[in-house]
């Protein structure tokens, strides 16, 4: 079993039943081969507890995922002749069309392609699936 990817984030909501301003966790996760988005949160005014597991990312969440703990890069040690087996994979988990995976495997094999710590892992384990040393790191 792969390890488990995590990063989390710490930010302020209202309570749906009180209005009052929330205090929640957020996990962005690399867990089982997927990626998740598990918050939690407990209302110190009247009381309710939320746990919702499983979602999507929300875009300014991800933004503030990356402003608190930096973005990580995928490397790959050896690029050389992989660029349709990278192409290929991005289509695949990215679903790209051929014009966009073009251009995001050329960010891929120039170092520049990044994102938060589990997306980038998750796609540095699917393209060491199909063959590529790939590496997913902070600078």
């Amino acid at each position: 079993m792969e390890e488990l990817v995590v990063e989390s984030v710490r930010y302020s909501a209202p309570c749906v039943d009180c209005g009052a301003q929330l205090e929640c966790w957020g996990v962005h996760g690399l867990i089982g081969g997927s990626l998740r988005w598990d918050v939690e949160s407990m209302c110190s005014a009247c009381g309710q507890i939320t746990a919702d597991c499983g979602q999507d990312l929300p875009a300014r969440l991800r933004d503030q995922l990356l402003a608190d703990n930096g973005p990580s890069t995928l490397h790959l040690p050896n690029p050389s002749g992989e660029r349709v087996t990278v192409m290929r994979v991005l289509r695949a988990e990215l679903g790209l069309g051929l014009t966009e995976a073009k251009a995001v495997a050329g960010h891929v094999l120039a170092g520049a392609y990044s994102g938060t710590l589990p997306e980038v892992e998750c796609l540095a384990r699917k393209l060491r699936g199909a063959g590529v040393d790939a590496v997913a790191a902070r600078p």
